[in-house]
């Protein structure tokens, strides 16, 4: 496995905050990668999250924090971030903006740190487990601690 320090990893540390790290195989080719993680953690896919990075109209991103099985609802981001509409953003400008490949995608230490959303699904739990900044790496923590750290709004934006 690849080293553990990443970005991301520091930006936890940086804010202080409990966390622990989880490492799985990561499969390039799994259809749903969040998924693939879950399973390969042995963990609840309710507890596990994504991050997408999303085009906000006019011209902004914003990072979307939800559960790996879940949609994302464009429209309830679109308003949560008071945009016109939004959209999945192109992969290699969300590469190019959080400074992580996507598959590796995390809300903490983005390169650019953009306003981020988690679905308020997370409040409820104990903790969540978010990417952590590399392929095949988890970073396990708090909600709270992750909103904290990333100053994100806790809002509904899964699709039902």
């Amino acid at each position: 496995m690849a080293a553990k320090v990443t970005p991301a990893v520091n930006a936890a540390k940086a804010a202080g905050v409990a966390f622990r790290l989880m490492e799985y195989e990561y499969d390039p080719s799994a259809d749903a990668i969040g998924l693939h993680a879950a399973e390969a953690l042995g963990l609840d896919p309710a507890i596990v999250y994504k991050t997408l990075i999303v085009q906000l109209e006019p011209k902004a991103l914003a990072c979307a924090v939800i559960p790996v099985a879940a949609k994302l609802d464009l429209k309830a981001i679109a308003a949560a971030a008071k945009a016109k509409k939004a959209d999945l953003a192109d992969p290699a400008l969300a590469e190019k903006t959080t400074g992580f490949l996507v598959g590796g995608i995390s809300p903490l230490g983005q390169k650019k740190a953009l306003p981020t959303f988690i679905d308020r699904s997370a409040a409820d739990l104990a903790e969540m487990v978010v990417n952590g900044g590399r392929r095949g790496l988890q970073i396990v923590l708090a909600p709270a601690d992750l909103a904290g750290a990333t100053k994100a709004m806790v809002c509904a934006i899964v699709a039902h």
